[in-house]
Protein backbone atom coordinates (compact mmCIF):
# COMPACT_ATOMS: atom_id res chain seq x y z
CA UNK A 1 0.00 0.00 0.00
CA UNK A 2 0.88 3.50 -0.83
CA UNK A 3 2.32 5.75 1.92
CA UNK A 4 0.16 8.25 3.22
CA UNK A 5 2.19 10.93 3.62
CA UNK A 6 3.68 9.85 -0.11
CA UNK A 7 -0.47 10.07 -1.07
CA UNK A 8 -0.14 13.52 0.54
CA UNK A 9 2.66 14.85 -1.31
CA UNK A 10 1.43 14.24 -4.85
CA UNK A 11 -1.94 15.70 -3.98
CA UNK A 12 -0.30 18.92 -2.79
CA UNK A 13 1.03 18.98 -6.15
CA UNK A 14 -1.42 18.60 -7.65
CA UNK A 15 -4.30 20.84 -6.32
CA UNK A 16 -4.57 24.02 -7.94
CA UNK A 17 -6.24 25.38 -4.77
CA UNK A 18 -4.72 28.94 -3.50
CA UNK A 19 -4.62 29.89 -0.12
CA UNK A 20 -3.73 32.90 2.18
CA UNK A 21 0.10 31.43 2.76
CA UNK A 22 0.68 30.94 -0.90
CA UNK A 23 -0.45 34.67 -1.36
CA UNK A 24 1.39 35.85 1.57
CA UNK A 25 4.12 34.04 0.18
CA UNK A 26 4.79 35.08 -3.36
CA UNK A 27 3.78 38.72 -2.44
CA UNK A 28 6.84 38.51 0.19
CA UNK A 29 9.41 36.23 -1.80
CA UNK A 30 9.33 37.77 -5.27
CA UNK A 31 9.90 41.11 -4.69
CA UNK A 32 12.14 40.89 -2.42
CA UNK A 33 14.25 38.05 -4.57
CA UNK A 34 14.04 40.71 -6.95
CA UNK A 35 15.67 43.60 -5.01
CA UNK A 36 18.13 40.29 -3.31
CA UNK A 37 19.34 40.43 -6.91
CA UNK A 38 19.76 43.23 -7.98
CA UNK A 39 21.69 44.20 -4.87
CA UNK A 40 23.93 41.34 -5.38
CA UNK A 41 24.49 42.43 -9.33
CA UNK A 42 25.13 46.10 -8.06
CA UNK A 43 27.99 45.37 -5.46
CA UNK A 44 29.64 42.49 -6.58
CA UNK A 45 32.22 44.55 -8.68
CA UNK A 46 33.43 45.72 -5.98
CA UNK A 47 33.41 43.32 -3.48
CA UNK A 48 35.26 41.36 -6.48
CA UNK A 49 38.12 43.64 -6.24
CA UNK A 50 38.25 43.65 -2.53
CA UNK A 51 38.25 40.09 -2.18
CA UNK A 52 41.17 40.03 -4.65
CA UNK A 53 43.03 42.19 -2.76
CA UNK A 54 42.18 40.65 0.34
CA UNK A 55 42.13 37.01 -0.04
CA UNK A 56 44.06 36.40 -2.78
CA UNK A 57 41.45 33.74 -4.39
CA UNK A 58 41.28 33.35 -7.75
CA UNK A 59 38.43 35.47 -10.01
CA UNK A 60 36.41 31.60 -10.10
CA UNK A 61 36.79 30.70 -6.32
CA UNK A 62 35.44 34.14 -5.19
CA UNK A 63 32.63 34.11 -7.58
CA UNK A 64 31.74 30.64 -6.35
CA UNK A 65 31.78 32.16 -2.72
CA UNK A 66 29.21 34.71 -3.93
CA UNK A 67 26.89 32.61 -5.74
CA UNK A 68 27.33 30.59 -2.38
CA UNK A 69 26.06 33.74 -0.40
CA UNK A 70 23.57 34.72 -2.91
CA UNK A 71 21.87 31.43 -2.10
CA UNK A 72 22.26 32.04 1.52
CA UNK A 73 20.26 35.01 0.97
CA UNK A 74 17.33 33.33 -0.86
CA UNK A 75 16.65 30.63 1.97
CA UNK A 76 17.23 33.44 4.48
CA UNK A 77 14.30 35.68 2.76
CA UNK A 78 12.39 32.45 2.42
CA UNK A 79 12.34 30.93 6.14
CA UNK A 80 9.36 32.63 6.94
CA UNK A 81 7.53 30.34 4.21
CA UNK A 82 10.14 27.58 4.55
CA UNK A 83 11.52 24.89 6.92
CA UNK A 84 14.87 24.11 6.06
CA UNK A 85 16.68 20.69 7.15
CA UNK A 86 19.97 19.94 7.09
CA UNK A 87 21.38 16.06 7.69
CA UNK A 88 24.40 13.92 7.80
CA UNK A 89 26.20 17.26 7.31
CA UNK A 90 28.82 16.23 9.54
CA UNK A 91 30.04 13.45 6.98
CA UNK A 92 31.77 16.50 4.68
CA UNK A 93 35.15 17.22 5.73
CA UNK A 94 35.77 20.89 4.83
CA UNK A 95 38.74 21.21 2.30
CA UNK A 96 37.83 17.83 1.31
CA UNK A 97 37.83 17.25 -2.52
CA UNK A 98 34.29 16.04 -3.36
CA UNK A 99 32.63 15.59 -5.93
CA UNK A 100 28.47 15.45 -5.16
CA UNK A 101 25.56 14.08 -7.24
CA UNK A 102 22.01 15.25 -6.44
CA UNK A 103 18.81 14.59 -7.59
CA UNK A 104 16.78 17.27 -9.23
CA UNK A 105 13.33 18.65 -8.70
CA UNK A 106 13.40 22.26 -8.93
CA UNK A 107 14.83 25.18 -10.25
CA UNK A 108 15.73 26.17 -6.79
CA UNK A 109 17.45 22.95 -5.67
CA UNK A 110 20.98 24.82 -7.02
CA UNK A 111 20.16 27.81 -4.42
CA UNK A 112 19.60 25.18 -2.05
CA UNK A 113 23.17 23.90 -2.19
CA UNK A 114 23.69 26.48 -0.17
CA UNK A 115 22.74 24.14 2.69
CA UNK A 116 25.79 22.33 2.60
CA UNK A 117 29.19 23.79 4.23
CA UNK A 118 31.44 24.19 1.45
CA UNK A 119 31.03 27.17 -0.91
CA UNK A 120 34.07 26.69 -3.28
CA UNK A 121 31.17 24.14 -5.53
CA UNK A 122 31.53 24.30 -8.87
CA UNK A 123 28.10 23.31 -10.67
CA UNK A 124 27.49 21.32 -13.56
CA UNK A 125 24.84 22.43 -15.88
CA UNK A 126 23.33 21.97 -18.76
CA UNK A 127 23.28 25.13 -22.07
CA UNK A 128 20.03 27.19 -21.01
CA UNK A 129 21.11 28.39 -17.59
CA UNK A 130 24.09 30.40 -19.29
CA UNK A 131 21.69 32.19 -21.73
CA UNK A 132 19.76 34.16 -19.21
CA UNK A 133 21.76 37.54 -18.90
CA UNK A 134 21.60 38.00 -15.05
CA UNK A 135 23.25 34.51 -14.00
CA UNK A 136 25.50 33.75 -17.95
CA UNK A 137 27.95 36.25 -16.88
CA UNK A 138 28.72 35.21 -13.17
CA UNK A 139 28.70 31.47 -13.90
CA UNK A 140 30.83 31.63 -16.42
CA UNK A 141 33.23 33.58 -14.41
CA UNK A 142 32.84 30.88 -11.89
CA UNK A 143 33.96 28.44 -14.28
CA UNK A 144 31.22 26.47 -14.10
CA UNK A 145 30.27 23.20 -16.54
CA UNK A 146 28.52 23.50 -19.63
CA UNK A 147 27.89 19.57 -19.55
CA UNK A 148 25.51 19.96 -22.93
CA UNK A 149 28.16 22.70 -24.66
CA UNK A 150 31.21 21.64 -23.27
CA UNK A 151 33.45 18.73 -24.55
CA UNK A 152 34.22 15.05 -22.05
CA UNK A 153 38.05 16.65 -22.22
CA UNK A 154 36.76 20.26 -21.24
CA UNK A 155 34.85 19.09 -18.66
CA UNK A 156 37.55 16.59 -17.02
CA UNK A 157 39.93 19.33 -17.27
CA UNK A 158 37.63 22.33 -15.46
CA UNK A 159 36.51 19.76 -12.81
CA UNK A 160 40.06 18.36 -12.57
CA UNK A 161 41.26 22.10 -11.97
CA UNK A 162 38.64 22.57 -8.98
CA UNK A 163 39.18 19.35 -7.72
CA UNK A 164 43.08 19.97 -7.24
CA UNK A 165 42.15 22.96 -6.15
CA UNK A 166 40.54 21.73 -2.60
CA UNK A 167 37.39 22.28 -4.43
CA UNK A 168 34.29 20.61 -5.10
CA UNK A 169 32.02 19.86 -8.23
CA UNK A 170 28.53 19.08 -8.21
CA UNK A 171 26.51 17.24 -11.01
CA UNK A 172 22.63 16.59 -11.23
CA UNK A 173 22.99 12.92 -12.84
CA UNK A 174 19.45 12.99 -14.10
CA UNK A 175 20.58 15.80 -16.36
CA UNK A 176 16.67 17.47 -16.02
CA UNK A 177 14.01 18.61 -13.22
CA UNK A 178 11.77 14.75 -12.51
CA UNK A 179 8.21 15.70 -13.04
CA UNK A 180 6.69 12.94 -10.49
CA UNK A 181 9.37 13.10 -7.96
CA UNK A 182 11.07 9.97 -8.33
CA UNK A 183 14.78 9.91 -9.74
CA UNK A 184 14.79 9.42 -13.10
CA UNK A 185 17.62 7.89 -15.18
CA UNK A 186 20.96 8.70 -14.19
CA UNK A 187 23.74 10.02 -16.78
CA UNK A 188 27.49 8.67 -16.32
CA UNK A 189 29.37 12.03 -16.70
CA UNK A 190 29.93 12.78 -12.74
CA UNK A 191 30.47 8.91 -12.24
CA UNK A 192 33.58 8.70 -15.07
CA UNK A 193 34.71 12.67 -13.63
CA UNK A 194 35.06 11.26 -10.07
CA UNK A 195 36.74 7.76 -10.59
CA UNK A 196 39.39 9.83 -13.17
CA UNK A 197 40.04 12.28 -10.65
CA UNK A 198 40.36 10.10 -7.80
CA UNK A 199 38.10 11.68 -5.08
CA UNK A 200 35.37 10.49 -3.07
CA UNK A 201 31.64 10.43 -4.77
CA UNK A 202 28.98 11.74 -2.16
CA UNK A 203 25.15 11.23 -2.90
CA UNK A 204 22.83 14.20 -1.91
CA UNK A 205 19.29 13.93 -1.39
CA UNK A 206 16.99 16.68 -1.63
CA UNK A 207 13.51 16.83 -1.00
CA UNK A 208 10.79 19.50 -0.71
CA UNK A 209 11.68 21.56 -3.82
CA UNK A 210 9.07 20.22 -5.60
CA UNK A 211 6.46 21.83 -3.43
CA UNK A 212 7.88 24.70 -3.35
CA UNK A 213 8.14 25.51 -7.31
CA UNK A 214 8.56 22.04 -9.53
CA UNK A 215 8.35 22.26 -12.67
CA UNK A 216 6.02 24.53 -14.91
CA UNK A 217 4.81 26.08 -12.33
CA UNK A 218 4.94 29.87 -11.26
CA UNK A 219 3.37 30.27 -7.92
CA UNK A 220 5.71 29.47 -4.73
CA UNK A 221 4.31 27.14 -2.03
CA UNK A 222 4.69 26.83 1.26
CA UNK A 223 6.94 23.39 2.60
CA UNK A 224 9.52 21.77 4.21
CA UNK A 225 12.48 21.23 2.64
CA UNK A 226 15.49 18.80 3.39
CA UNK A 227 19.51 18.24 2.28
CA UNK A 228 20.62 14.72 3.36
CA UNK A 229 24.41 13.89 2.73
CA UNK A 230 24.97 10.48 2.58
CA UNK A 231 28.16 8.54 3.59
CA UNK A 232 31.31 9.40 0.75
CA UNK A 233 31.96 6.94 -1.77
CA UNK A 234 35.70 5.58 -2.14
CA UNK A 235 35.81 5.58 -6.45
CA UNK A 236 38.90 4.12 -6.34
CA UNK A 237 37.61 0.43 -5.70
CA UNK A 238 35.35 1.05 -9.10
CA UNK A 239 38.30 2.27 -11.62
CA UNK A 240 37.92 -0.99 -13.41
CA UNK A 241 36.17 -1.18 -17.24
CA UNK A 242 32.87 -0.45 -16.57
CA UNK A 243 33.27 1.00 -12.76
CA UNK A 244 31.12 3.85 -14.10
CA UNK A 245 28.28 1.92 -13.98
CA UNK A 246 28.47 -0.04 -11.02
CA UNK A 247 28.59 2.72 -9.22
CA UNK A 248 26.38 4.85 -10.94
CA UNK A 249 24.05 1.87 -10.34
CA UNK A 250 25.01 1.63 -6.62
CA UNK A 251 24.19 6.03 -6.22
CA UNK A 252 20.55 5.65 -7.26
CA UNK A 253 19.95 2.43 -4.77
CA UNK A 254 21.42 4.45 -1.98
CA UNK A 255 19.94 8.01 -3.39
CA UNK A 256 16.41 5.98 -3.91
CA UNK A 257 16.48 4.27 -0.24
CA UNK A 258 17.31 7.46 1.60
CA UNK A 259 14.73 9.53 -0.24
CA UNK A 260 11.76 7.25 1.00
CA UNK A 261 12.93 7.39 4.31
CA UNK A 262 13.47 10.89 4.41
CA UNK A 263 9.57 10.90 2.75
CA UNK A 264 7.56 7.84 4.87
CA UNK A 265 9.85 8.03 7.96
CA UNK A 266 10.07 4.31 7.65
CA UNK A 267 13.69 2.71 6.85
CA UNK A 268 12.32 -0.28 5.55
CA UNK A 269 12.16 1.10 1.81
Amino acid sequence: MQDMSDCARKTLKSTGRIGLPDVLMNLWCYPLLLVWTLFGMLISPIALVLCLILLRWSVARIVRWFIWLYGRGWLILMSPFVRFRRQQMGLLRPGTPYLFVVNHLSFFDTYCMSLLPVHDITFAVRSWPFKMFWYGGFMRLARYLDVEGNSWEETLSVSQAALNARGTVLFFPEGHRSRDGELQRFYSGGFKVAITAGVQLVPLCIDGTDQLLPPERKLLRPCRITLRALEPIDTSLYSDEGGHLRLRKLVKERMATALCEMRTGSVRC
